[in-house]
């Protein structure tokens, strides 16, 4: 299944996706952001799997198959940048920022914010076009 959106979003001028399709790449994001200091939680993975029962209406091993399924795309998925541009074609400005918010409780999920994560976020808040003075409010927001 995901190996047709994969292949989607690695067009030079990727289609719009369908919502069950930016669901799963969303999710992946999420993964993206999770692995990017080579320290994948437990509580990241939790928060994971939280994040997509509320947004998604899963049952608590709905989220888990559906997190799995959003890690092995992840794992197959092109580097960040066309990734995300994808991503970006396909959702809306305020749902772009929810995602964004919803990144931040993960890199914070384990109770550490390092400088791989940071990284991360700045370069994916960048590709998902979402602006500097909203990214730092997402931020604030998710870090009071």
């Amino acid at each position: 299944m995901f190996q047709d959106l994969l292949n989607r979003l690695i067009q030079p001028e990727p289609a719009p996706i369908a919502n069950a399709d930016a669901r799963l790449a969303l999710t992946a994001l999420l993964v993206r952001v999770a692995r990017s200091d080579n320290d994948y939680s437990a509580g990241e993975k939790a928060r994971i799997d939280d994040i997509t029962k509320e947004r998604y209406d899963l049952t608590p091993d709905e989220a888990m198959a559906f997190r799995l399924e959003a890690e092995a795309m992840e794992a197959e998925a092109p580097d960040t940048v066309r990734f995300t541009k994808a991503i970006k074609e396909a959702v809306a400005y305020e749902d772009r920022l929810a995602v964004l918010e919803a990144l931040w409780t993960v890199v914070l999920a384990d109770g550490q914010r390092t400088d791989e994560e940071d990284s991360v976020l700045r370069l994916v808040s960048n590709l998902l076009g979402i602006t500097d003075r909203d990214s730092a409010l997402t931020r604030q927001k998710v870090t009071k």
